[in-house]
């Protein structure tokens, strides 16, 4: 993680010079702002890598030696099928449509993001899935 955490504080660099230099030579406040909050993304996130690499063990990517393999392992639990991202995605694309053709299918379309929102969060803490 140490790596990512450089990579990140020299781009924040990077884009605190770029920042400095289209706000200058442009005078043009949207870009500028953006270019500005890009920095302050950029250092957040490499402070975070930089200060979250003193706390852990080295790994496979810290070492110059190691190979691709060195970095496998367990990635974490994935669910092998839910219909609940279904639910939730077509309560999604509802409450999108809603915006362009009514703002009662927003509504509408609450009830669906909800049942699939909570759906999803509890999924393996009922039925036959259950683990705890």
């Amino acid at each position: 993680m140490k790596i990512q955490g450089k990579m990140f504080l020299w781009l924040s660099v990077f884009l605190l010079a770029v920042a400095v230099t289209y706000g200058l030579w442009s005078k043009e406040p949207v870009g500028t702002t953006g270019l500005f909050l890009a920095f302050g993304l950029s250092i957040m996130i490499g402070y975070y890598l930089a200060f979250t690499a003193r706390r852990v063990d080295t790994g496979a990517q810290d070492n110059k030696e190691a190979d691709v393999a060195d970095d496998a392992g367990e990635l974490g639990f994935f669910s092998p099928w839910s219909w609940q991202p279904l639910v939730l995605g077509l309560g999604g694309a509802f409450a999108f449509l809603g915006v362009a053709m009514g703002w009662w299918l927003v509504y509408v379309s609450a009830p669906v993001l909800l049942i699939g929102l909570f759906g999803w969060v509890f999924e393996y803490y009922h039925g036959q899935n259950r683990t705890q």
